[in-house]
């Protein structure tokens, strides 16, 4: 899909879903373009839908370095569409995953609860495939901290727990000519600004000197087991 094309379909959905033209809607409830970054392996090579296996735990950071979110391939096809509202009540629609199957999707790492998130050394929030007795949905994000579980497959809706609204979206832009990915902005109740309130002194401390750097034309996509230390399940 053309850039240009892309960009209408999401500010076109995002309306749509409240029956309001798009100046009229509150900015979490449209689309929030970044710059358009490119997602690479760890080796900085381009990567591609085909080579991202399913049901595993991908992180990369955006729209700023310090801000991560999670990548998935679900195995299946998403939903096509999901109507959603900010904790606000604004309403967004989401649109689907990407890729030949439509099964890829990405959202922000961040909690919508109490804004936990994967750090270096430990992370309580990521995707679980498998119920337990605290996850009987199994397939959501789940994060330990208060429970919240959202689905990936429905614009990451709240299925269980504490959270007030789904995670934000990450908009993914797919070349399907060359099967490569490219994060393009955010849908949804994006909470960086209440994530740099909590956090910011505390990833300065960690070393990082400017952590609302904004990411540029490439992100590194990793395995969640070699970013973290340790994961903690529930």
């Amino acid at each position: 899909m053309e850039r240009r094309e892309f960009l209408k379909v999401c500010t076109a959905g995002a309306a749509a879903a409240g029956g309001l033209a798009p100046a009229a809607l509150a900015a979490d409830s449209r689309p929030h373009l970044y710059q358009r970054t490119l997602l690479v392996d760890a080796k900085g090579a381009p990567l591609r839908t085909k080579a991202i296996p399913a049901a595993r735990n991908l992180i990369f950071h955006y729209p700023y370095a310090s801000t991560p979110c999670f990548l998935l391939n679900l195995g299946k096809p998403a939903k096509a569409s999901a109507q959603l509202k900010t904790v606000d009540n604004q309403p967004y629609e989401w649109r689907g995953g990407v890729g030949a199957a439509r099964s890829v999707v990405a959202y922000s790492a961040i909690c919508a609860h109490k804004l936990t998130y994967p750090t270096r050394d430990i992370s309580f929030i990521s995707f679980r495939a498998e119920t337990s007795a605290r996850n009987r949905h199994g397939n959501v994000i789940h994060c330990c901290s208060e429970h919240s579980q959202y689905d990936p497959a429905e614009g990451a809706k709240v299925v269980a727990g504490p959270a007030p609204q789904p995670l934000a979206s990450i908009l993914l832009e797919w070349d399907a000519a060359r099967d490569e990915i490219f994060a393009v902005g955010t849908l949804g109740g994006e909470m960086f600004n209440e994530f740099f309130a909590k956090y910011e002194f505390r990833l300065a401390l960690e070393g990082d000197s400017a952590p609302r750097r904004p990411v540029q034309e490439r992100t590194a996509v990793v395995e969640l087991e070699n970013y973290c230390k340790q994961q903690v399940k529930c």
